[in-house]
């Protein structure tokens, strides 16, 4: 017999993904390349991800960043991603311009900040920024001293500094806390300050798309999820797999005759050590044909998306993350993603001599629309 059951490591529990909602879907792309460079350089500062944060300065360099501007992102950003990823960020920018020189690249430096003017007070043009950007003012009375570290240091010293715009400065902040798991209230507060501090509804709703192409699934999903909430847009579960630990592998054409829709597959073991291990991700509404595993039969863990599982003559059952299928050898059965959601498994093949598949008829729409 079948048994589903949960997994109780953590690191097997992944969170489904969203599409575009309807409003985002019809948003044309307005960020210029200057602002794609600055969403890519702060996500990846956030992500920690050094290595491709140094082709994203690169980037920005050849397309016309200065040094000053990358400088002035990175340095911004240690009030929310911390110093060490700032100071690890600045530390890849300068060993690029070492590099560069060294080449015989001359990088535009560009303009430094301006002179503060005298008698500049930091907490009263800091709590006049914060009241902008927050849309009311906004005392954290439960830590005064960190209020006064907002106003005085981020929002009075930080934001003086005139080498970014305040809009500019908000695009670094959502770009970075899209970068970030679990700073959900964050990142939706400053969605809502980009919006306050200039930026406009196009070009917030254009970050993702950034994301996507630049960075990947996940960070677009934090800032699409955010942006929808924010603005009271419908947001419906089902896309990309967020937080994936395993590849999504390339278009699965070599079974493509056998599934309804498009699949992804992604070979993890290839079954040197007996054990055939593979990633499958389906599209919403993908699912392979019925068929049977003769001799051995096959292991699935569930690690992303929604999906289902049905064995022939039995009722389908929906599958999360953390769900585990054993399909006993012989069995007649099928699985796939659910209608409005990605979903992504692990399939293991359970090693017998002469073990082959047998695909069988395609499980018909009118049969797939019943599973709700």
């Amino acid at each position: 017999m079948k048994a589903i059951n949960k997994l109780t490591a953590a690191t097997l529990l992944l969170v489904a993904a969203c599409p575009l909602t309807n409003a985002q879907e019809k948003m044309e792309n307005v960020l210029n390349q200057r602002q794609q460079n600055i969403i890519a350089i702060a996500c990846l500062e956030a992500k920690g991800d050094l290595e491709n944060l140094s082709e994203a300065i690169h980037t920005g360099l050849d397309e016309g960043l200065s040094v000053n501007e990358i400088k002035e992102a990175l340095s911004h950003l240690y009030a929310y991603t911390g110093f060490p990823r700032s100071l690890n960020g600045l530390g890849v920018l300068q060993q690029i311009l070492a590099e560069r020189k060294a080449k015989g690249i001359t990088d535009q430096e560009g303009k430094d900040a301006d002179a503060l003017p005298k008698g500049f007070d930091a907490l009263k043009e800091g709590t006049a920024i914060q009241t902008k950007l927050s849309g009311a003012p906004f005392d954290y009375t439960f830590a005064p001293a960190t209020d006064y570290y907002l106003k005085a240091h981020l929002f009075g010293d930080i934001f003086a500094r005139n080498i970014l715009t305040f809009p500019e400065r908000e695009l670094v902040t959502v770009s970075a806390l899209s970068g970030i798991k679990g700073v959900e209230p964050q990142l939706k507060s400053h969605v809502r300050g980009a919006k306050n501090m200039g930026l406009t509804d196009a070009e917030i709703h254009s970050i993702p798309d950034v994301l996507l192409q630049k960075i990947g699934e996940t960070e677009a999903y934090r800032a699409r999820k955010a942006i929808a909430e924010v603005y009271g847009e419908e947001f419906k579960e089902g896309a990309p797999v967020e937080n994936r630990i395993f590849p999504k592998g390339e278009l699965n054409t070599a079974y493509a005759k056998y599934f309804i829709g498009n699949s992804y597959l992604a070979e993890l073991a290839n079954g040197e050590g007996k054990l055939h291990v593979s990633n499958v991700t389906f599209e919403p509404r993908c699912r392979n044909n019925w068929h049977i595993h003769h001799k051995g039969g096959q292991i699935l863990i569930c690690v992303g998306g929604r999906g289902w599982y049905q064995e022939w003559g039995k009722e389908a059952r929906e599958l999360h993350p953390g769900d585990v299928v054993d399909i006993p050898a012989e069995t007649k059965h099928w699985h796939g993603a659910a209608a409005d959601s990605w979903f992504q498994h692990i399939a293991i093949g359970v090693p017998a001599e002469g073990a082959s598949a047998e695909w069988l008829e395609p499980v018909t729409d009118a049969a797939y629309d019943k599973l709700k």
